[in-house]
């Protein structure tokens, strides 16, 4: 298949719909609305469904609505838009319907500004709405990883009932970069939706979807499910990339675009004698937390770096367990950090241990 020259707001909506999508609920924000652009003009030339909502509140609920029809549905925002779908997020997940967001994430908090950051991995990863649940996270650091994940989070939404986000970054939402297309897939038939879907009950008893489980003990019931889930997801959809770690000294943990810098910082690094891999988690949820913990035995210092104030590092040193020295650097606000800056971290760090020793 013959590579494109693709924005990587046009490439995700597009892998969305060779995925099957069959409807789309959204509203503009920078700096991802020509992905609902795309969306507005390719959905209704395939006789699918593109609704501009009034907002995300009404967006979010749109695709729940959808969701539990037992179609493929998506929906994509950038943080202040996410922000406001979390309500509906969480009753998506307290209703095991599954879902697909795109989160194309800017400076924060508050209105923020519409430049590249990575302030939403607590947000995101953590739940963000209320309640007990977790939702699969996916974070591309390329365009070709931007539309292979959202091209796959259909399959893994529908595998465990579940949301399934895709968090990526400005940078990543406005970049072009050539990539290939995934295959197109046929929109699934109604006859084929699952068996839990409210397709009507003619010949059948009905279906019932909710989220409201007014006695505690079914509510802590359903919440044993989906840890049940949780536990699967788990065991099977851990994902990373390791880059030169065989014999590193010092490992830099980063994920999605703060992650493409490091590989550059690494590869300097390498270029001075210094000896660092590079981790880069590509699953924020489930998170490699086994392979963190590995790593800790074989380094002797880790550097996490975001473009934010520090929220993935926690995961990091919970995996860490104290056993070596972890370090931060982040840049926030939208700044993306430079390969130059990494790499003046890496030797502070390796400064650091050496004076201990």
């Amino acid at each position: 298949m013959k590579k494109e020259l693709l924005k990587g707001n046009v490439a995700f909506a597009e892998a969305a719909i060779r995925a099957g999508c069959e409807a789309y609920f959204g509203y503009p924000i920078t700096p991802q609305t020509e992905a609902l652009e795309h969306m507005s003009k390719r959905m209704p030339e395939l006789g699918r469904t593109f609704i501009q909502a009034e907002s995300e509140v009404a967006a979010i609920n749109m695709v729940y609505g959808a969701a539990c029809a037992g179609i493929q549905t998506m929906t994509s925002s950038s943080s202040p838009g996410v922000s406001l779908m979390m309500e509906g997020l969480s009753y998506i997940a307290g209703s095991e319907v599954p879902v697909v967001i795109v989160d194309i994430m800017r400076g924060g908090p508050g209105l923020g500004n519409i430049a590249p950051a990575q302030g939403d991995y607590n947000q995101m990863v953590k739940g963000g709405g209320h309640g007990d649940y977790r939702i699969i996270v996916l974070a591309p650091a390329t365009i070709q990883e931007l539309i292979d994940l959202t091209y796959e989070a259909f399959g893994l939404a529908d595998k465990y009932r579940t949301i399934v986000a895709v968090l990526a970054d400005g940078s990543l939402g406005q970049m072009m970069e050539p990539a290939v297309l995934p295959e197109m897939r046929p929109v699934r038939p109604v006859d084929k939706r699952p068996a839990w879907a409210l397709t009507g009950a003619k010949g059948r008893d009905s279906h019932f979807i909710t989220s409201i489980y007014l006695e505690p003990l079914d509510e802590e019931k359903f919440n044993q499910k989906l840890l049940e889930t949780e536990a699967k997801i788990e065991a099977n959809e851990v994902r990373y990339k390791e880059l030169l770690l065989d014999d590193a000294e010092i490992a830099i943990v980063a994920f999605g675009t703060a992650g493409r810098v490091a590989q550059t910082a690494v590869k300097i690094a390498r270029e001075n004698g210094i000896k660092v891999g590079l981790l880069r988690p590509i699953s924020l949820y489930p998170f490699p937390t086994d392979r963190i913990r590995r790593l800790a035995d074989q380094v002797d210092g880790m550097l996490v770096t975001e473009m934010n104030s520090g929220q993935m590092v926690e995961d990091v040193r919970l995996a860490v367990e104290g056993r070596l020295p972890v370090s931060f650097y982040g840049r926030m606000g939208g700044v993306i950090p430079m390969p130059e800056e990494i790499l003046d971290e890496v030797r502070k760090l390796k400064a650091s241990i050496t004076e201990k020793v």
